[in-house]
């Protein structure tokens, strides 16, 4: 049974001494997304939560300091930090690190999941471009959101653990790392096939999520580094960052309870 930031603390393991003795070179802090390039132009990529946001004019305190600092000073956010936006910090701190190749073909992780007619589909966090293909798949889809802007119906308590409990492929958010719920999310799986985590902010770490259900981590490269750090302070998400990316699957071996 995993334990509430058991995945931030092994992530921040696995890449802990490769932050030694470098540093940070620029930050950008959008609507969307963090971005996070280290010394070399290494550059990692987080969403902000912006429904969890705080309010007023104190978002983050340290703004006008990270420039120029330790990069393992922002990755221990993830493990240390107290909101969603400073663990979004260290996140894509950690994905700087890791900066997987961008160069090859792309990987389709909907179409590695091989859905078919008898599959019960639990999505966690609305990837709206996906539904219809899911659906198209005779697949039944059942989708967990908590943005209330997102989603018009949201499922209680008891409908969210049968989702879970009953699915036969779980697509979660990569942001649930974020607000500290994808432990009780992996706990709340019954016997799923297949277990994607998905999205840029996806974390391509496969040793981090070696004792869990997890099965396949869906995350990104970024083939134009300083194009996508523009995107993210101009606002843009994911549709503006697309043509930046490499969409890309990797297979976790070796799953195990913790």
């Amino acid at each position: 049974m995993m334990q509430t930031g058991d995945i931030s603390r092994h992530i921040h393991e696995s890449v802990d001494d490769r932050s030694r003795d470098l540093q940070v070179e620029e930050v950008r802090i959008g609507l969307g997304y963090v971005g996070v390039m280290l010394e070399g132009g290494r550059t990692g990529l987080a969403a902000v939560l912006r429904h969890e946001l705080r309010s007023g004019c104190s978002t983050l305190g340290r703004a006008g300091t990270l420039a120029g600092s330790g990069a393992s000073e922002l990755l221990d956010l993830l493990v240390t930090g107290t909101t969603p936006l400073e663990k979004t910090l260290g996140l894509a701190t950690a994905n700087a690190l890791l900066c997987p190749d961008a160069e090859g073909e792309e990987q389709d992780s909907i179409a590695l999941m091989g859905l078919t007619s008898g599959d019960r589909v639990a999505m966690v966090g609305y990837f709206g471009p996906l539904e219809e293909r899911i659906k198209k798949t005779g697949a039944k889809l059942q989708i967990i959101e908590n943005d209330p802007h997102r989603m018009e119906e949201i499922p209680d308590r008891e409908g969210r653990d049968s989702i879970l409990e009953e699915c036969s492929v779980a697509i979660i958010t990569a942001t649930s790392i974020l607000n500290d719920t994808i432990e009780g999310l992996l706990n709340g799986l019954g016997s799923p096939r297949h277990v994607t985590i998905l999205g840029p902010s996806t974390p391509l770490c496969a040793e981090a999520f070696a004792k869990t259900p997890v099965t396949h981590l869906g995350g990104s490269a970024i083939r134009d580094h300083r194009k996508v750090m523009q995107i993210i302070s101009e606002g843009g998400g994911t549709p503006k960052m697309r043509p930046y990316l490499r969409f890309m699957d990797r297979a976790i071996k070796h799953n195990a309870e913790i």
